[in-house]
Parts: structure tokens; sequence; C-alpha cells
């Protein structure tokens, strides 16, 4: 089953951009996923194809319709009615690995790309939309955390990366930072690959890899690293509780 990317812009020939290029260049090109781009603009009925307007009780920029959105976001449906349809807007929760990993499992993704002040909040009364962000800034449209989504999701997809563990063994899978990552030459400008990893001794490679990456994401970012204790002691109370 081929995973099925819409995108909804005022901007499709953004797409595929960096997505037409190295693995997922390569699984588009195989079938293993597909790429339709949906001119919101074409949604417009009136002579000067207008998307946006001014908002509500002044200020600055210009708010995308709900009218013209709606309609864009109907016809998306129609053509892929199972897929979940995410917003990219800095008001939305932030983007989860856990969250890829459940739309990489899925048949697809419909993803809408504001622009200007972004949208009429109606469209999110009037329509089932998902409100993501890609991170904690504010971007220039909702194209490029698209395509930093799309990338997430379609490297997951079977088939498109190399090896089957490459996509356990990373960040935010387990809930904490990668543990660092070293090759040849064995040294460069004086500093050497750590002891434990020329070893050959696998156990002892596991240690250090599990206390690296608790140790970088403790030192790096607390965030996750209270979370990550947060479910951990969940699990242990949960697991002396069934006892």
């Amino acid at each position: 089953m081929s995973f099925n990317a819409t995108i909804l812009t005022l901007y499709p020939e953004m797409f595929p951009g960096s997505l037409g290029l190295s693995l997922a260049g390569r699984a588009l090109e195989r079938g293993d996923w597909s790429l339709e781009t949906v001119q919101i603009r074409d949604f417009a009925t009136d002579k000067h194809r207008t998307v946006d307007d001014t908002p509500a009780g002044g200020g600055a920029g210009m708010v995308l319709k709900p009218d013209v959105l709606a309609s864009a976001i109907d016809h998306a449906l129609e053509r892929a009615p199972d897929c979940p349809i995410l917003a990219m807007t800095p008001r939305g929760a932030p983007i989860t690995q856990a969250r890829i990993r459940e739309l990489a499992a899925g048949p697809g993704v419909t993803m809408l790309c504001g622009r200007f002040e972004g949208f009429d909040e109606r469209i999110f009364e009037g329509r089932q939309v998902e409100q993501v962000s890609l991170a904690d800034i504010v971007l220039s449209g909702g194209e490029p955390a698209a395509l930093a989504i799309l990338d997430a999701c379609i490297r997951l997809l079977p088939g498109v990366m190399g090896a089957a563990s490459s996509g356990a063994e990373e960040s935010f899978e387990e809930g904490l930072l990668e543990y660092p990552q070293y090759t040849r030459p064995q040294e460069w400008e004086g500093r050497t690959i750590p002891e434990v990893l020329r070893s050959g001794d696998h156990a002892k490679i596991a240690a250090w890899r599990k206390h690296r990456a608790e140790e970088d994401t403790r030192l790096r970012r607390p965030d996750l690293w209270e979370r990550h204790w947060g479910v951990r002691d969940q699990s242990a109370s949960g697991a002396r509780h069934d006892d």
C-alpha cells in the first residue's frame, strides 16, 4: 500500500523539493509514496481568485478565508477520505516522533499550509483538522514545515531506509536523544574514538550508549528527561501495582 501525501498550498511549486532527492526521491520513483499538490487559490470564487482578507477587529497582515479553505479541504477529503488533515501553524501542538510513527503507519496525510497571518479560526470548528507545529518558531509559510514532517514520515516507510534498525535507535524513539556516533579515522586532531566502542564487547557498548543517551538528554533537553523519567516512574508503579 502506497503512502499518499496531499498538500494544500498557495505554492505547489515548492514540492516535492528536497523530497524528490535521496532516499525519499527514490521511494517516490518506486511508488512507495505518492504526492499531489492542490492549489488553494483554485477554490476562490471571485474573479480575482481572492484567498485572504483583513483581520476582523483590525491588525496587520491578512487571514486565509474559511470558505476557500473549506472547499480545498473538501476536495482533498473526496480524494483521500481516510487520510488525516494536518494544518501547519505555530498555534498547533508540537509534532512528536510518536505522532510521526502513527502517520507513517497509515494510508497517508493531507497537509494544509498557511500563509500571511494564518487561518480563520472557524475552519477548525467547521472541519476536522489537526493543528500541528514543527517547533517554537515562526516560518513565512507552512510549506517548509510540511516538507520536514513528510520527510520524517517517508523515511519510516518499509524499504525506504537501508537497515531495519536505523529508525529505532535514534533521537526521540525511546524518549531520549540518540547516543553520540563515531567513525573512522580512529584519531582526528588528537581526538580518538572512545575505547569502549573499539572493544568488541557488545554488552559494554550497549551500556555505554544507554548511559550517554540518558546523560546527554538530561543535560541538553531537561524537558525530555523529565518526561522520560515520569513515564518510567508510571511504568514502575504499574508493575508494582500488578504484583
